[in-house]
């Protein structure tokens, strides 16, 4: 009895998604045990996002962050890595921010980096979270995809963490 007991305390862990749409597009799709205005939270809150976005087995550290999350803000994420000497940075600027619904930001670090939308859909108290990143041609997302910089390699690892975390915000 106890094992079912424990069973069903454990949170439901959902599957996540990644599939390339289009030439040009990825999308991640995964369902969370939360509202979306918890979802969006984490997300929007620099706090809570430090601890959910960076892979642990990427072996990445935040160095600094910024974040005006609203239209028209800024971002600027700066990672460190033991493999590489000098820190990396990820900026560019919120073009959408509509609470407990939508993000669109722009990725600035290079000419061939995508435009990021996640959108947040509560139903019955959880979240369809879909993350799409359209990137300027068909040679930037092949390039995204080998290095390893698009949604299909991280975004599994970072979801479960936001579910660890969500758990937690519940």
């Amino acid at each position: 009895m106890a094992n079912e007991t424990e069973r069903e305390a454990a949170p439901m862990k959902n599957p996540t998604t990644v599939e390339r749409e289009s030439e040009r597009e990825i999308v991640v799709t995964r369902t969370f045990n939360a509202p979306a205005h918890i979802v969006f939270e984490a997300w929007s809150n620099l706090e809570l996002f430090k601890r959910w976005w960076v892979p642990e087995s990427f072996g990445m550290t935040f160095v600094s962050s910024e974040a005006d999350v609203r239209t028209g803000g800024t971002y600027r994420f700066v990672f460190s890595h033991p493999a590489f000497e000098q820190p990396m940075a990820f900026f560019g600027r919120y073009l959408e921010v509509v609470p407990a619904s939508r993000l669109v930001w722009t990725n600035e670090e290079s000419a061939d980096n995508c435009i990021s939308t996640v959108t947040f859909e509560e139903k019955d108290g959880q979240t369809l979270l879909v993350l799409r990143e359209l990137y300027p041609s068909k040679q930037a997302l092949d390039d995204a995809i080998e290095s390893g910089s698009s949604g299909t390699s991280g975004a599994p690892a970072q979801f479960e963490q936001l579910d660890e975390l969500l758990v937690t915000l519940v």
